[in-house]
């Protein structure tokens, strides 16, 4: 394979990874940041945009995904597709934790909250 697949496979792991989290929130009816948002990746996006951004990084992933012929081209292949994810992952997760705290709506005392 050319270095280029590498780079493919690579980018194919971030963009199906990035799938997982607006796609959940989407569905769920949980707003969730987005570049849409205002401010950009920071603000919150409707759960419809959510969605719609899901399945833009699907189409996107998948594309390169066959591109990059991660599925024929090897172990090493394989290895980066994962590398991608992640990368993407980790970076992610620790972006989130720094914006999410700003965004989440207070917590509604219940019954249920009382018997932790």
């Amino acid at each position: 394979m050319s270095w280029y697949n590498y780079v493919f496979c690579f980018f194919a792991g971030t963009f199906l990874a990035n799938v997982v989290p607006h796609f959940v929130h989407g569905i769920s009816g949980d707003p969730f940041p987005t570049p849409f948002a205002h401010p950009p990746g920071k603000g919150l996006s409707s759960r419809t945009v959510n969605v719609v951004w899901a399945l833009a990084n699907l189409i996107v992933g998948y594309v390169l995904f066959r591109v990059g012929k991660v599925s024929t081209g090897g172990n090493l292949a394989l290895a980066v597709f994962f590398a991608g994810i992640a990368a993407l992952s980790m970076w992610l997760s620790v972006l989130f934790a720094k914006i999410k705290p700003a965004n989440r709506p207070p917590k509604k005392m219940s019954a249920n909250s009382l018997l932790v």
